[in-house]
């Protein structure tokens, strides 16, 4: 108990943003991918272990501050709505993904990064999965941003290809776009057709976005969720055998090449110097057993999470870590590292202490401000802890290098198994979450 509080109380702190002079605000590129390993990246071990190279996520780790232990919820949509609100999922109750459909998602009382950051006086711009309200009213233009253009998940694309779909006068998954202040639009089905080039389109979006932005007199947010590393992994044509290694490995190599892309509209158009360059993911890898689904003719890919067991779902490591880099020239020292504990909720807070932007004060709030911590100004993160949540139940907490939890479940596909005495795990020196201290 005494391990939990401690945590709660470091989750609830506050620190208050630093000032920040509106010539010097700098542009923010939020690279967040879906379902991707901690392993999966070369700055993490995996590159050419898993098929292919990934200079483009490598610079921005080399060139900018790598966390090993930043911590994101265990599924899609609490983990975004955390990272968007600065809040665990379930206080804007937003705990687990939508399996009913309906309306869900952020309501207008949540304040999102992106509103944040407009009020701060960017401009702004979605691109990608959302996953946090598919209707009128939870649209990513409800929720700070000028301008959006995307889906609501990708799993939903092989709807079409199931037996009884069309029978059943169902409304498929859709790709959609929209302004501030306009109702939303339909572009066209989302269906394993445009599966896999949808990334393709992002990335010649976010390049125009850049462009256009980069030529205001004011910064730019762009919130790029990639969606190629989210089954059914099927890749761009025009990387589509590229490596010779599978399509796993041909879609890290898109993705990376796709990052490289944005990165490179950065530096054409001159504002890399000032822009804020962050990379991570929403979840742990996939979980699709090996040898097949039988849901869907795309065959499933499984992920990994280098040292770390589990994956989405879950209550281990493999789950809850995921990659991190962040890149600001001159300000955040190149190649730098930390395996100090960070949340995505951190960076709400932290990129308003960046962009002189306000932090809610009348709502609990979860995030903690690092801005010091990445700009190394002080060795160690402002945060212990984390809670851990699957859907609205408590299963554990991670307080600096240990685990304690109370209920745990090693796939998406086991049952959860309950623990009168918690279990007691040291992250460093069992990194699988296997050996029990309290019970050697």
């Amino acid at each position: 108990m005494t391990v939990l509080l401690r945590v709660i109380a470091c989750a609830l702190a506050l620190l208050t943003p630093v000032s920040v002079s509106a010539q010097n605000k700098p542009n923010i590129v939020f690279i967040f991918l879906d379902n991707f390993g901690w392993g999966e990246p070369g700055f993490n071990g995996g590159g050419i272990i898993r098929g292919t190279p990934t200079p483009a996520m490598d610079a921005l780790a080399a060139e900018g501050l790598r966390l090993t232990n930043f911590n994101v919820e265990s599924q899609c949509t609490p983990s975004r709505a955390a990272t968007m609100s600065g809040r665990y999922g379930v206080r804007s109750g937003n705990h687990t993904i939508p399996l009913e459909g309906g309306v869900y998602g952020l309501v207008q009382w949540e304040i999102t990064m992106a509103e944040m950051l407009k009020d701060a006086g960017y401009n702004t711009a979605m691109l990608g999965k959302w996953h946090l309200g598919w209707s009128e009213g939870r649209y990513p233009t409800n929720q700070g941003f000028d301008e959006f253009y995307g889906v609501e998940t990708t799993d939903v694309t092989v709807w079409r290809s199931l037996t009884g779909f069309a029978e059943a006068d169902m409304e498929g998954p859709a790709v959609m776009q929209g302004k501030a202040g306009e109702e939303a639009t339909l572009v066209r089905d989302y269906d394993l057709e445009y599966r896999g080039l949808i990334d393709g389109d992002l990335t010649e979006k976010a390049v125009d976005f850049i462009g256009r932005a980069s030529q205001e007199d004011v910064p730019f947010f762009l919130y790029l969720a990639y969606t190629a590393t989210h089954y059914p992994n099927i890749p761009h044509p025009d990387f589509d055998g590229a490596t010779g290694n599978g399509a796993w490995a041909d879609i890290l190599h898109q993705t990376d090449s796709y990052i490289g892309q944005v990165d490179a509209a950065l530096k054409d158009t001159g504002v890399d110097d000032n822009t804020i360059v962050i990379f991570t993911a929403d979840n742990g890898p996939e979980a699709f057993p090996v040898g097949g689904s039988n849901v869907s003719p795309v065959p499933p890919v499984q992920g990994t999470a280098g040292p770390w067991r589990g994956t989405l779902f879950t209550s281990l490591e493999g789950s809850l870590r995921v990659p991190f880099a962040a890149r600001w020239p001159g300000m955040i020292p190149a190649g730098s590292a930390s395996n100090e504990i960070v949340h995505s909720m951190d960076l709400f807070p932290t990129l308003a202490a960046f962009a002189g932007g306000k932090v809610p004060d009348d709502r609990a709030f979860d995030g903690i401000d690092q801005s010091e911590f990445f700009l190394g100004n002080q060795e160690h993160s402002n945060r212990d802890g984390v809670i851990v949540y699957m859907g609205d139940q408590i299963f554990g907490v991670k307080w600096q290098d240990w685990k304690v939890l109370f209920k745990e479940n090693a796939t998406i596909f086991s049952p959860t198994e309950s623990f009168d005495t918690p279990r007691v795990y040291n992250l460093l020196n069992d990194p699988g979450e296997r050996d029990n201290v309290l019970f050697p």
